[in-house]
């Protein structure tokens, strides 16, 4: 009887001992685990490239008005008929086609006499009608020498107010997939130069972040978080910049 209990009490000695082991074990298991997870989310480096490129735009927009002024609305109406086909002949004989034309509304705004205090009062002076034009055309060049040449009609007695041209870039989309790849590559190319420059090398990317995107005039310095999306400008500079994390192995 006395030999079955000290073989049972040796038993379980034996167990503990194989389960304080085998925590032992799992814990040095578990903690290097840890570990290396901890120095793999730690030991990474975290830079910023950029990327730029000059485009040429392909696409202009550009507006121009024109007023009358008559206390006759039918008669005002008939005056800014004339003068806008004045301006229809005048633009198709510089190469302006009919689907570059787009023909705005009629603005029509009524006008009072004005007081000592420069308000309206009830007395009617005139109407003004302004017509709007605009032109959207894939040739740049020319409706930009068009914009330059429309004060000729001064001479055919209309005030033609011609606005400044839009210049826009159609392949944007396709441009900005470029240029953030061209980005994420700079700032590989600078994590791997800092990580040699301490005797490490550079292993997968960890994230990246898009950064600004801005589209500025040729030779434009200008920075903004914002993003820049420049219309006044025929050449311009397309900049994209990503901030990526890199593991270091």
């Amino acid at each position: 009887m006395d030999g079955l209990r000290v073989l049972r009490n040796t038993q379980v000695v034996i167990l503990g001992i194989c389960i304080a082991v085998a925590t032992i074990i799992a814990s040095l298991i578990l903690s290097q685990g840890f570990i290396h997870v901890m120095k793999m989310t730690r030991e990474q480096i975290t830079v910023t490239g950029s990327a730029n490129k000059q485009i040429l735009s392909d696409y202009v927009v550009w507006q121009a008005s024109f007023s009358i002024r008559d206390p006759n609305l039918a008669n005002a109406y008939k005056r800014l008929s004339a003068d806008l086909e004045t301006v229809r002949k005048y633009l198709f004989a510089k190469g302006v086609t009919e689907q570059d034309l787009i023909i705005r509304p009629v603005l029509n705004e009524q006008l009072y006499k004005k007081d000592e205090h420069g308000n309206d009062t009830n007395e009617f002076v005139d109407n003004r009608l302004t017509q709007v034009i605009e032109v959207r055309s894939p040739d740049v060049q020319k409706i930009t020498q068009v914009s330059r040449d429309v004060t000729e009609l001064i001479d055919q007695g209309i005030q033609l107010n011609s606005g400044a041209p839009e210049y826009f870039y159609r392949g944007l989309d396709d441009l900005k997939v470029e240029m953030l790849a061209r980005a994420t590559e700079n700032a590989k190319q600078r994590a791997e130069n800092m990580a040699k420059a301490t005797g490490n090398r550079i292993g997968a990317i960890r994230s990246a972040r898009m950064g600004v995107f801005q589209i500025t005039p040729s030779t434009s310095t200008e920075v903004s978080d914002m993003g820049i999306n420049d219309t006044s400008s025929l050449e311009k500079k397309v900049t994209a910049v990503v901030t990526a994390s890199f593991a270091i192995e």
